[in-house]
């Protein structure tokens, strides 16, 4: 396992890793000093104050709620990595709601199905699940967050508390796993010609 060097001290700012839960001393001090910058980094992105401050208000919470920070270099560079992934987290559930709003006045009446094709997608999913289910358990976990939750794998890696290269190691076998069980099924199945 390598060795990473700790970050150097920053001025005005104590590394997290000498309390063993965060201190609520420490993240008023945090909302004092850096507010309003936490404010105007997430505005930048989200291009709302009202939701700026919504989510700047649920990065001080998780700050609050960590356990044993140990891990973390700084509380403040934690503050903003934890925006910023909630930031994306909501621009990410904004696209959805666009997509779903958007396809809500499409007709739908030329993607209808026929009854062998819609056969065929049934027997597609049922050999899709049935292939999930053979998956390892990891590697089962790291694909349904990817692919159902839509987790990157670096966010997939701090939820499992595994290094990113071992997420995308575990999906890397998790798709080529379940190509392949697709790829037999199609095969399997053959195409009836008269």
């Amino acid at each position: 396992m390598v060795q990473l060097s700790p970050l150097p001290e920053v001025p005005g700012e104590r590394p997290a890793s000498a309390d063993p839960m965060v201190d609520p001393a420490e993240v008023e001090r945090l909302f004092r000093e850096h507010n309003a910058t936490l404010l105007r980094f997430i505005a930048a992105r989200v291009g709302s104050t009202q939701e700026a401050r919504e989510i700047a208000q649920e990065s001080y919470v998780q700050l609050l709620r960590l356990s044993g920070p140990g891990a973390i270099s700084y509380l403040r560079a934690f503050l903003f990595k934890t925006a910023a992934n909630l930031v994306t987290d909501r621009l990410r559930q904004r696209d959805r709601r666009r997509n779903v709003a958007s396809m809500g006045d499409m007709d739908f009446v030329p993607f209808e199905l026929s009854p062998e094709r819609l056969v065929a997608s049934e027997q597609a999913m049922t050999t899709l699940r049935a292939a999930v289910e053979e998956l390892p358990p990891r590697c089962r976990q790291v694909f349904l967050l990817h692919r159902v939750h839509e987790l990157s794998t670096e966010e997939i890696a701090t939820r499992l508390g595994i290094g990113e290269r071992m997420a995308r190691r575990y999906l890397a076998r998790a798709l080529e796993f379940l190509r392949t069980r697709m790829d037999a099924a199609e095969s399997g199945r053959g195409t009836c010609e008269q």
